[in-house]
């Protein structure tokens, strides 16, 4: 995948963003403003930009062909493992990203049968009850904070989906404590040294540590009674890798938490910004509830078809990835030379994509920056166009539970809208920047009134 020298001398540089200190270039843009120095770099150097960060050269690259060039390239030239280490003490050792590509993929893959047509229709029933009994005591009228009820709620549909109802049922409170010390030790500073001795990290560690001891009791609890779940947990203790061995306790608890993280982080905040852009554009709001109150106006159960229907609804929570994408930047590290869209990428030098900046491209999305869901309608369909909708990544390593999320949100939504009619309080809604996953920025109370239906 290296050029040759007669084609890397017709290669280009990539442009430098202007600005940054000796040494270490615009490390502190980005620990203070990360999104607002990718944007930046975006409006100074075009769909190409190069700027430093803690030592590394990265550039950045912007547009549906860029980002086809990047995600084509495979894994031995362009490594997500090397850019994401700093989650190796949240997964585990020798658990995706501390595992060989090969490995790696292996791993992924093994969640294959969980998200397949069958299993998928049982989680839409879960999910449903999840949310009927997270609104059962709310009564005619009442304010919730949206970022921790979502996040909750959330917590309690990813955990029952991934690791069954034992362990939603005997383990889940614990499971909320820990998973918080654990989610809350991925920070801007692990790029630099995940090991440093803070606070932050010594949570995520014992936290880690916790969580591998829950997932073998239940594990084990499993195999003394003889039961089979129908859940991602299942999935793992059924699979083997491709030389026969299965996996141990410590490698299920990797891979599921690398799923949590996907599916709850992505889950919580999409949710809470698709409500909450729904609530400010009034007009999709009603079409919306419309929607969802047609089809389910007998009192119809919220299962997997039912829920498929929901276009309008669908685009709503697609609209709200793309305004405001839960993984604002994407890494790769350059294994050996290589060529990206023209441009000359270097060994050991770091590559990016960031949704936060490519879903407000102009000449992609018409009036990008307006909420606008009918564009993924007929006629429109601006997401079709291959790799410029990257709320979920691209290539290879796009999300696998992409389906899963939809249809988690969907049915949360689904809930909700057909029971409650929603308005915001007096916070102001604002992006909270603080992590590496932008939700919004709590508080952030939202008021409900009983639509009289109760289904």
């Amino acid at each position: 995948m290296a050029p040759s020298s007669a084609a890397s001398a017709e290669l280009k540089d990539p442009p430098r963003l202007k600005g940054g200190w000796p040494l270490i270039g615009h490390s502190v843009d980005f620990v203070r403003e990360p999104v607002e120095l990718l944007k930046r770099a975006f409006e100074e150097c075009g769909r190409v930009a190069q700027f430093k960060i803690f030592g590394k050269r990265i550039t950045l690259f912007t547009g549906p062909e860029e980002h086809e060039a990047l995600f084509r390239l495979p894994d031995e030239v362009l490594s997500p493992t090397e850019a994401y280490k700093m989650l190796i003490p949240v997964f585990g050792k020798g658990v995706v990203y501390d595992a060989t590509p090969a490995r790696m993929m292996e791993q992924l893959h093994m969640l294959h049968p969980a998200l397949r047509n069958k299993r998928m229709r049982t989680y839409a029933e879960i999910v449903a009850d999840e949310t009927h009994q997270a609104i059962a005591n709310w009564g005619e009228t009442g304010e919730i904070e949206a970022c921790e009820f979502f996040s909750t709620l959330t917590n309690f549909t990813s955990s029952r989906c991934l690791m069954g109802e034992e362990f939603r049922n005997e383990l889940n409170e614990e499971f909320a404590k820990v998973y918080y010390d654990l989610e809350t030790g991925i920070i801007p500073i692990a790029y630099i040294n995940p090991n440093l001795p803070i606070p932050a990290f010594k949570k995520r560690d014992r936290a880690r540590a916790r969580l591998g001891e829950m997932v073998s009791q239940i594990v084990n609890l499993r195999k003394e009674r003889g039961i089979v779940g129908e859940d991602f947990l299942q999935t793992l203790m059924d699979s083997t890798y491709s030389d026969g061995t299965t996996l141990t306790d410590h490698e299920i608890a990797g891979i599921l938490i690398a799923g949590m993280f996907a599916g709850h982080h992505t889950s919580s905040v999409t949710t809470a910004w698709s409500l909450l852009e729904l609530i400010e554009n009034p007009d999709y709001y009603a079409k919306v509830c419309t929607e969802i109150r047609d089809r389910f106006s007998e009192g119809e159960a919220y299962t997997f078809d039912a829920v498929r229907d929901l276009e309008r609804t669908e685009w709503s929570i697609k609209e709200a990835l793309r305004v405001h994408p839960p993984l604002f930047v994407m890494f790769r590290v350059a294994q050996e030379d290589c060529e990206i869209a023209g441009y000359r990428i270097k060994k050991g030098e770091w590559v990016s994509v960031a949704p936060i900046v490519a879903h407000r491209d102009e000449e992609v999305f018409e009036d990008a920056g307006r909420f606008d869901p009918d564009r993924y309608g007929p006629g429109r369909a601006e997401d079709r166009t291959p790799f410029a909708y990257i709320a979920f990544g691209g290539g290879r390593h796009k999300c696998l539970g992409n389906a899963f999320a939809i249809l988690q949100m969907k049915v949360i939504m689904a809930v909700l809208l057909n029971n409650y009619d929603f308005e915001l309080g007096d916070d102001p809604v604002q992006t909270d920047y603080g992590r590496l996953v932008l939700g919004p920025k709590p508080p952030i109370r939202v008021r409900y009134r009983n639509t009289g239906k109760r289904s």
